[in-house]
């Protein structure tokens, strides 16, 4: 591999370490960056490239200690929280679980994350509901950067033996997989499968999404593919959170929108399809204010 493009990877590494949240991680890899360009003198725009890795990095650490002095996501009275269940549920159903679950999903968007860890763990004695119940129960702990956590919380349920072997297994996979994609390396007590064992009424459910990429053909992104975190999933419904800052990205987007040409990354497989604006909404209190919700229905082949 040339110079040149030993940089470029440096770069893409640590453009994608500061995505995740990884700043300290990011900044190293931006520092390896000025060490190469240092020491290679063939590199054309030496002087050029050096001041824009060091614009990086003071922009880095200014990141960083925003992060450290921010405050806390802030709880929102128990008023206001019953608000946003109410208002912010992705669609009305009749079935009391289904309500739970959207609604805990609609706190946990806000930043209510206490509360909302609160409603999912209800459902882990649901059985219909028990599997992506506590899916999300982890993925509320990633959202608090308390990787430790969900992976005691997950060697808790694998003691305690209150998931069938074949759910527990399902959930160990997939906390492997959302903290790889943070950079984490873990691992987490597997789950012995017998061979022959009764097959029990498993609930129904759908690939878990990690990213999705949208193909914008207007706006300041046209022609372009951008791809969103999915914070939040129940089945095929996808809950993102756009940042104040990337709003004009999303800004032509309309409720009831047909999105074509998305690509859908998983741990498992990345695949193409198409999907339904079901939901967008700007986040007006809390935590997120400022920021949008955004909903996307993974439409049926």
């Amino acid at each position: 591999m040339g110079i040149k493009e030993s940089i470029k990877k440096l770069l893409q590494e640590a453009d994608l370490y500061k995505k995740h949240g990884l700043l300290d991680e990011a900044r190293g890899k931006y520092t390896e960056v000025q060490k190469w360009v240092r020491e290679h003198d063939r590199i054309q725009n030496k002087e050029k490239i050096l001041k824009g890795i060091a614009n990086k990095i003071r922009l880095l650490d200014s990141e960083g200690k925003r992060v450290q002095k921010g405050p806390q996501s802030p709880e929102l009275s128990a008023k206001a929280q019953d608000l946003i269940k109410k208002l912010f549920s992705f669609s009305k159903t009749d079935s009391e679980e289904e309500a739970l679950l959207e609604g805990a999903i609609a706190l946990a968007k806000f930043g209510q994350f206490e509360r909302a860890l609160g409603e999912f763990k209800k459902l882990i004695d649901k059985e219909s509901h028990r599997v992506v119940a506590a899916k999300n129960v982890l993925r509320c702990h990633i959202q608090l950067n308390s990787e430790d956590t969900a992976a005691d919380q997950y060697e808790e349920w694998a003691r305690n033996e209150h998931f069938p072997p074949a759910q527990l297994e399902k959930i160990r996979l997939f906390l492997i997989e959302i903290l790889k994609i943070k950079g984490i390396q873990r691992d987490l007590t597997p789950i012995p499968m017998e061979e022959e064992t009764v097959q029990e009424p498993e609930e129904e459910e759908f690939i878990d999404i990690s990213s999705i990429g949208i193909y914008f053909n207007a706006g300041p992104a046209k022609d372009k593919v951008v791809e969103f975190d999915v914070n939040f999933q129940s089945g095929n419904m996808l809950s993102l959170i756009i940042s104040k800052n990337d709003a004009k990205t999303i800004e032509l987007i309309k409720e009831g929108d047909a999105l074509k040409d998305l690509q859908f990354f998983s741990p498992i497989a990345m695949f193409n399809g198409s999907g339904v604006v079901s939901a967008k909404s700007e986040i007006r209190s809390g935590p997120k204010q400022g920021d949008f919700c955004l909903d996307i229905k993974i439409a049926s082949k």
